[in-house]
This record gives C-alpha cells, structure tokens and sequence, in this order.
C-alpha cells in the first residue's frame, strides 16, 4: 500500500459553537465586581500568558482601559512559567507575537524572571512558594487566562486562573519546584501553592477565559480572590464540553500539517492526539498508531517542546527549532521524552509515506487516516473511507470536495490544507 493509493475527502466536522458577540460589553459588566477594590493611582500588574489565546490583544486592551477609567496604573507582566527560553526578552518576545505591547494595549509589559518568596506550602512536602518581583511590588495583581483541559494531567483545577497562580507568577522557579514531582505534582499540589499566592493578599481577582470548539472566546467570567478556586473549577468543565475534538476511537494515521505553542502548550494538544508521552499516565482516545507533522508555527520562535509526540517530522521543522529554548521548556517541564526528536523526513510527502508504511495497515479500504491543519482547528479535516463511514451519520458530517490522493508539489510540500 503506497501513499498515492489513499484517497481522502475533506469534510466539514461539527464543534459546538457558543460564541461571545460583545467581548468589550462583557468585560466592562464583569469587572464591575472588581470596581470598590479599584483605587486612585493604584499599580495593577495584569498578568498574561504564553497561550494563543483568542482575543488575547484585545481584552487586554479593554482591560487596561477599564483600570485607568478608574484611576488605576495597570502595567502587564508575562506569567508564564519558563516559557520564552526562561529569559525576560524571551517572555516579553512572546506577548509581542500575541498583539500585547505598550503601543498596541496602552500599558508597558515589564519582563522579568525575578520572583520574590512567599514562603512554603503548610504541608509536606513544603514546596517553596515564588512570585514574580514586579508583580509583588504592584499593589494588586489582576490575572487573564482561558481555562481548558491540561496537556500533562486531569483533575479539580488544570490549565486555568489557579495554575496561572502558581507556575504563571512563579516564572521558571516555581515551575522546576512543582515539575520536580511530575505529572502527580501538578494535580495535587498546584492547589496549595495558589492557596499561599491568594494569602499574600496581592491579587485583585482573575479573569477566566472559555473558547468554544470554533476557537471563538464564549465566555468571560471575572472571580474575585475567594471565588477563584470555584470559578476556575466550573469555566473547566463547560469548556471541555465545548473543546474541539476528533469522534474517532482509532487512528492508523494522523497527519498534522503544523503544531506549535500558539496552538497548544504543548504544540500538539494531547487531548485531541489522545497521547500523552509521561510514564505512568494513561493516554486517551483517539488511539492514533502514527503521527507525521509538516511544520512548526513561526508564533513557537523555535519553541518545539511536544516534538516527541509525533512519530516523523520534516527537515524542515528539525533546521527551525531553537533548541535552547526547547530546551529549558522541556527539562523544566521534567517530561523528556516530549523534546525527543523524531524520524526526520526530507519533505511533506517523504513525512506521510513513512507513517503510511510503518502503521500496521493492509489495504487502502480499511486504513483509518485523518489529516488536521492542527490540533486547534478541527472544523474542516480530511478523512480516509474507513473514517468517513464511522462518522457519515453524525448530525452536520459532510463532505465538501471530491475524493482524491494528497496533492504535493514537485519539491514534496503539500497542497494548501
């Protein structure tokens, strides 16, 4: 069976759409809960992160309008653990590419990887407990972070406003003390460390950010310090029910045309690859046998951490990656295999022959493979028969081309997607 034998149809795959028309309406009504806490001249840090955030530039914007309507200071802080190479140029780097400067939002971003200590956690292990400096010397903290299903571990609080508490404000040093204890350690003890931030009293409240399965923001959702913990842990659950995934149980072939940090922490969603390469946590469904990748997003600046998630990739994106920043993301993350470099193809084709050849499949009837733009984008997807016949019935399912093998050009790029 050869490459060229596989047809495959590209079809529209619904996702559960709830989309948020008036961001900067919203915004305002939420933030009024934050108002008698708002002073004349008071410096608010807003804490942002390193997440491809829908809309991320904007409702920054309208949050630092919002503060300076009410008299306050605000400036940005990137939080975002050891993200940008674990450097303050890097980090500061990293919210530029997503619309977030001075001149774009109208509040300096102020980078920095100096943390202060708040002390430990009250029970053992004592984790050592860090803040951002400049955050700390601001006299309010106001957080913004969308909240979704973790890449690394499930659980009551996982990539929201709470881990944004801890390993976000805790730049690289809070999260090399709590990767230390690898994927248990973040479920459980990423909860006592946010106890201890919200104790110092800094933070003015969080806003939690929801996107539907179209990648469009549905929600907003402000929490004041004490609601924190109970808004982070209900915006999760209505946003894994709105995240984009794939209805299948099985894979024999996934090609992703890219992955990045823009799109995933990392770079591929492990809950739509059902992977998630740390010993000792069971990966999920879709049961995908290979996984050829084409690119790297320039909005990663060479990032690759979740390379070791794939099983082939180009030249192309093994020449682009910048390995100290990789690096530093994957050893501080302590799950190495995730910056494991895989099976380097020439090109495209050279990329998707080899996960066809090596599947385990026998024959083009039955072979089971998708083809994504990404991990993110999951709307339009190219589908093998086998696949299409297991979802033709799914209300919305259709087709919206002709059946055909993969197109690339004479130097083995693929077609546009």
């Amino acid at each position: 069976m050869h490459l060229d034998e596989i047809e495959l149809v590209k079809i529209r795959l619904p996702q559960r759409e709830e989309r948020l028309e008036d961001i900067p309406g919203k915004l305002k009504k939420e933030y009024e809960k934050a108002a008698p806490w708002i002073h004349e001249g008071m410096r608010v840090a807003i804490a942002a992160g390193s997440r491809g955030i829908t809309n991320i530039d904007l409702i920054v914007k309208e949050t630092v309008q919002w503060l300076k309507s009410h008299g306050a200071d605000p400036f940005i802080v990137p939080a975002m653990g050891s993200h940008g190479g674990a450097t303050a140029e890097g980090q500061r780097q990293v919210l530029e590419s997503y619309g977030i400067t001075e001149e774009k939002v109208g509040a300096p971003v102020v980078s920095s990887m100096e943390v202060v200590s708040l002390g430990k956690t009250e029970t053992n292990p004592y984790i050592p407990v860090w803040m951002d400096k400049n955050a700390y010397n601001a006299d309010g903290i106001l957080l913004i972070n969308r909240v979704k299903a973790h890449t690394d571990f499930h659980g009551r609080h996982e990539s929201g406003i709470v881990k944004m508490l801890t390993i976000g404000l805790g730049k690289q040093a809070q999260a090399l003390a709590v990767h230390a204890y690898g994927a248990d350690g973040l479920k459980n003890y990423i909860p006592d460390i946010s106890k201890k931030v919200l104790e110092s009293g800094k933070i003015i409240g969080a806003l939690g950010i929801i996107e539907d399965g179209y990648d469009n923001t549905a929600d907003l959702v402000f929490a004041r310090p004490e609601e924190i913990f109970q808004t982070d842990e209900e915006l999760l659950k209505r946003s894994k029910n709105l995240m984009a995934r794939l209805p299948f149980e099985k894979i024999d072939v996934l090609i992703v045309d890219e992955m990045g940090k823009n799109i995933s922490g990392t770079g591929l969603d492990t809950n739509v690859i059902g992977r998630l390469r740390i010993k000792g946590q069971e990966d999920g469904k879709p049961e995908c046998g290979k996984i050829a990748v084409f690119r790297l997003t320039e909005e990663s600046h060479g990032n690759a951490l979740g390379i070791g998630l794939a099983d082939v990739v180009t030249k192309q994106i093994a020449e682009g990656i910048d390995w100290t920043a990789t690096y530093q993301n994957v050893i501080t993350s302590g799950f190495l295999e995730r910056g494991f470099l895989p099976i380097q193809a020439e090109t495209d084709k050279n990329a998707a022959a080899i996960a066809v050849r090596t599947c385990g499949a026998q024959c083009v009837e039955t072979i089971k493979m998708a083809r994504i733009k990404n991990t993110l984008e999951l709307d339009e997807i190219y589908v093998s028969r086998a696949l299409w016949e297991e979802i033709k019935n799914m209300p919305g399912a259709m087709p919206l081309g002709e059946w055909k093998a993969m197109e690339f050009s004479e130097c083995g790029r693929a077609g546009a997607f």
